[in-house]
């Protein structure tokens, strides 16, 4: 299928886990991608192994002059920007009393600065271009609602809801379409992580918290980073152009909007 022929998507974190899956999906719809992420080594394997409609970049989402770089190195190489997805994130979990303030300055840097500043180049761009365009930014249940062990998480990716509607209402007038995906447990490498922190912090055994929580999805298992991709190439379309400032559950049902 061709439905992202001749659109160039910049996609961060995406050397490996849900991002890497979006840049697979996208190139696969005729869209030119860019994996941007941190690990440039990983990016590029990734991108070479997608093929010719793929590039690498090196991005550190923390700091505007790499954020600044990336967007300029996929202008230059695409001859423009027409969908940014913000996937890069990160996971942290402790009890609340516990939380470190450089824990809690860590989280928001990438996942909510990150975003917002990522966001923010790629619309400078978008407008500057002057066709419009897409940005989607990744949630997550944990945005949706509270969790015991995870305020840190939970508030930014509220903040990552919060800044899409913002951004969403602001951006539409230059024809830029700002909406978000909130998965919920989905299995790999970065649910191994998650899981290592539960089993820390409540005494589980590895993998018990994992087996618990894919129990618990009214689908009855794990979401997979496939699952997602139907709504990542949907909101890039044509076919979503009358959707703004909205958040998406990819969930299998486990929270209810």
């Amino acid at each position: 299928m061709t439905r992202l022929a001749g659109k160039t998507a910049l996609i961060t974190g995406a050397a490996r886990g849900i991002g890497l899956e979006f840049a697979r999906a996208y190139a696969a719809e005729g869209a030119r991608v860019a994996l941007g992420d941190i690990d440039i080594a990983r990016a590029r394997d990734a991108a070479a192994d997608i093929g010719d409609a793929a590039i690498a970049v090196e991005m550190d989402v923390t700091r505007q002059d790499s954020i600044d770089s990336a967007v300029a190195q996929v202008v230059e190489a695409f001859d423009g920007l027409d969908i940014l997805i913000n996937n890069a994130a990160i996971f942290t979990a402790s009890p609340t009393v516990e939380i470190t303030r450089a824990d809690y300055d860590r989280v928001f840097a990438i996942n909510v600065s990150g975003t917002l500043f990522t966001l923010q180049a790629a619309a400078r761009q978008m407008i500057a271009q002057g066709r419009g365009g897409r940005i989607i930014n990744m949630a997550s249940q944990a945005g949706r609602r509270g969790e015991p062990l995870v305020a840190v998480y939970c508030a930014s990716k509220a903040a990552v809801i919060s800044l899409t509607q913002s951004a969403g209402l602001d951006l539409i007038r230059h024809g830029i379409n700002v909406n978000a995906i909130a998965p919920g447990v989905v299995d790999g490498e970065h649910w191994d992580g998650v899981d290592a922190f539960f089993a820390k912090h409540e005494g589980k055994a590895p993998g018990q918290k994992k087996a618990e929580v894919g129990a618990a999805v009214p689908h009855g298992r794990m979401g997979r980073a496939s699952d997602l991709t139907g709504m990542a190439i949907f909101l890039a379309t044509d076919e979503a152009d009358y959707i703004v400032a909205q958040t998406f559950g990819v969930d299998g049902g486990n929270w209810m909007s």
